[in-house]
């Protein structure tokens, strides 16, 4: 599988550890109960990409660390530019120099994800700096231009074991999802930053699709989900995303997912594998 990958721009993005938000101190559920739980910012120290996302308490809980740029021009860049699998170092506080790895970036609070190993979690604080060697959009894979590539680091890309067969890409993928669960962030104008949710308030759908145990970082392929130019129904389209964020209490909402890949026609195949995860292709 050939690309573009030498062609492409290594650039700098930067932002702080972002504070945990709270307005309201109850967060209204699908079933009009209200409840106090944590939600997304901060440091979370115990919950990992690779860990199941389901069942938390907590609501749009973001794993590892939370950054964001208080400069809206300058987060906005942050997200489009950062992609999953990118170097990211701590810039300021008792934790530089370690080195950690983007595994997503969240719509609507316009955070960016990244893994840090624990013992250097233990050590940062809220507002530490952290850069980013942004690298990846752009990136195309040769003989597939149908196919959209976005937010993806083109050394990841390598790693994932996507073969191609029958003029056809086959990606390894933990799940499947029908387009009917895909909820909270459909008709945004790209893909190329953010993400959208699946919904989890029909329990017999998730039970239905095995998506009870869906864990951060997990490979999803989203079926009928066109991403190519924004976020809708197409059926026959296919995209491939990864599960960034935990589910939620709220209506419309669930395990969040950032696109990687995205055709309008049947050019990506899944192939079920259960180790389909980040985690496990970048040695987290």
């Amino acid at each position: 599988m050939k690309t573009n990958k030498k062609q492409l721009v290594m650039q700098s993005v930067q932002g702080k550890i972002s504070h945990p938000l709270a307005g309201n101190p109850y967060k209204l559920d699908r079933n009009g109960n209200s409840t106090v739980l944590p939600a997304t910012g901060g440091i979370n120290y115990n919950v990992k990409v690779g860990d199941v996302c389901m069942g938390l308490q907590g609501d749009h809980v973001e794993p590892g660390v939370s950054v964001k740029n208080s400069e809206r021009v300058e987060n906005t860049a942050l997200n489009l530019l950062s992609c999953i699998g990118n170097e990211a170092r701590v810039m300021s506080g008792e934790a530089k120099g370690a080195k950690g790895v983007v595994t997503g970036s969240h719509g609507g609070i316009d955070h960016v994800l990244i893994h840090f190993d624990q013992e250097d979690l233990e050590k940062m604080g809220i507002e530490d700096k952290i850069l980013i060697r942004s690298y990846g959009q752009g990136l195309q894979i040769q003989g597939y231009e149908e196919v959209f590539v976005m937010n993806l680091d083109p050394n990841l890309l390598e790693k994932l074991g996507i073969e191609e067969k029958d003029g056809m890409l086959e990606v390894p993928v933990a799940k499947r999802v029908p387009a009917f669960l895909m909820g909270s962030g459909i008709g945004s104008p790209t893909a190329a930053s953010g993400d959208y949710d699946i919904t989890t308030g029909d329990k017999e759908a998730l039970k239905e699709y095995d998506l009870e145990d869906l864990r951060f970082g997990d490979l999803v392929l989203l079926e009928d989900s066109d991403n190519t130019y924004g976020r809708e129904y197409l059926k026959g389209a296919v995209s491939i995303g990864v599960v960034i964020h935990s589910d939620c209490v709220k209506t419309g909402h669930g395990p969040g997912i950032s696109t990687l890949l995205s055709a309008k026609t049947t050019k990506i195949k899944g192939k079920i594998d259960p180790k389909a995860n980040i985690a496990n292709y970048l040695e987290l």
